[in-house]
């Protein structure tokens, strides 16, 4: 075998370990079950690690991950864990966290066919149709990529909230949050970009001044 996956076996023992010295029971304590109150839905790039940069430890943040950090009403998969996250698991806050430097997001700003990725990467081409005045109107290259990733985030957060399962948390009263934010890879910093909503009132009035 190589040497990395021994090395990241060594590693598995040594948190272990190191996990144990701390507290004798942490992971009987992890075993009963997990009532996190964050739902993170992310990018998969590598380095965007949700419980790290948020100072999470295990069983605090349930993690859906996808290129892009993107909220889409047919991918089952992210449908299944927002339901599982809102309707048993009753997290109260679901946070999307894109990134700047985010490669699904640079390949959307191309022409170029990269595979089977060009379906998924349909989606984020969209986010740019819909403010391709305010993203062309950006002549600095680096600073319209910023800009794209930080409206990606902002669209994801609004078509998070119009799926079924927060209208119907929000409907029933639950206390349930939504956010948006963005993380700087060279400064470990995260952005709030101010898309916070709280019940469907709170989207109806965002959703007023933008139409």
């Amino acid at each position: 075998m190589s040497d990395f996956y021994n090395k990241i076996l060594e590693r598995n023992k040594k948190w272990v370990e190191e996990s144990l010295t701390l507290d004798p029971n942490y992971f009987q304590d992890l075993a009963k079950g997990q009532s996190p109150p964050l739902l993170w839905i992310g990018c998969s790039d590598s380095r965007v690690p949700a419980n790290e940069i948020i100072g999470a430890k295990p069983g605090e943040t349930f993690v859906h991950r996808n290129i892009a950090n993107m909220v889409i009403h047919s991918d089952m998969n992210m449908l299944s864990v927002l339901d599982y996250a809102v309707n048993v698991l009753k997290v109260k806050h679901v946070l999307v966290c894109g990134h700047y430097g985010c490669g699904g997001i640079k390949a959307a700003m191309k022409n170029d066919s990269v595979g089977i990725i060009d379906n998924w990467i349909r989606h984020i081409k969209d986010v740019y149709r819909f403010h391709h005045k305010e993203l062309d109107a950006i002549e600095d290259e680096t600073k319209r990529f910023n800009r794209f990733v930080e409206l990606n985030v902002i669209e994801q957060v609004y078509d998070l909230a119009k799926t079924s399962i927060v209208q119907s948390a929000w409907k029933k009263g639950q206390e349930l949050s939504i956010h948006g934010w963005v993380y700087g890879l060279n400064s470990g910093y995260v952005t709030d970009l101010n898309v916070n909503f709280s019940s469907d009132k709170d989207l109806d009035n965002v959703y007023q001044l933008k139409f």
